[in-house]
């Protein structure tokens, strides 16, 4: 029921962002959205952080669901393998530091430009199959929060996590971690909204496929019994 999931969705992403704060607060640095992993390293990096890994679980998460509409409710196929191969592709972006470093340099591009090529492909090749499937189920509350979690993530996050729009605001007293705190936790909302989107989509997907799994053949069944009603 709706009106339960909503306050659960509210009171998770407290949770989660009180606990992150509060981390913070209590021993400074504990985010670790700065880390030098070694002498030569300048810029430093914050893959390290809680918040980094809970957006890789939260992706991860997103690409499970959607693998199960793609499996249980054929007829919203199209749309769960284009959102599932997008969180799989973001998956991939969200690692390419751990890929870069301790698989190969610059896997994580061909990874991105492989997947992201198959999920185009795959679009493409259904986009009628892609266009019945959103008449099917639009309006959506859950495609609604991950179109919200896209304009985040696509466009808001890389305007302003922008580097030089901060050290135009901050001047001399510019220090990346802060750009790096803002745009981590801009892209955390980002996730969370995805996360809430792919959960109500699935509900969603999920009734349309146990209401109505055939209507053709349920619209033929009714003739035949109303016919046969008429003979009596």
């Amino acid at each position: 029921m709706a009106w339960i999931r909503y306050p659960i969705y509210f009171i998770g992403i407290t949770i989660v962002t009180l606990a992150l704060t509060q981390m913070e607060l209590a021993s400074p640095g504990s985010l670790k959205l700065h880390v030098l992993v070694d002498e030569r390293d300048v810029f430093g990096t914050s893959e390290y952080s809680p918040v980094e890994i809970i957006q890789v679980i939260i992706l991860g998460a997103c690409g499970v669901i959607m693998g199960w509409v793609a499996k249980y409710c054929p007829t919203q196929r199209p749309i769960a393998f284009l959102f599932g191969g997008s969180a799989l592709v973001f998956l991939i972006r969200e690692l390419d530091y751990f890929l870069d470093r301790f698989v190969i340099d610059n896997l994580w591009q061909v990874l991105v430009a492989v997947f992201g090529s198959l999920v185009i492909a795959y679009t493409y090749r259904h986009r009628r199959r892609l266009r019945i499937a959103l008449a099917r189920i639009w309006p959506s509350p859950g495609l609604t929060f991950l179109f919200c979690g896209a304009v985040i993530l696509f466009s808001f996050v890389r305007l302003v996590g922008h580097a030089p729009l901060w050290e135009s605001i901050l001047g001399d007293a510019y220090q990346r971690v802060i750009k790096l705190a803002l745009e981590e936790f801009i892209e955390l909302i980002g996730y969370f909204l995805w996360m809430v989107g792919t959960i109500e989509y699935a509900f969603q997907a999920r009734a349309i496929a146990y209401r109505d799994p055939q209507p053709a053949a349920r619209r033929r069944r009714d003739k035949r019994r109303h016919d046969s009603e008429r003979n009596f």
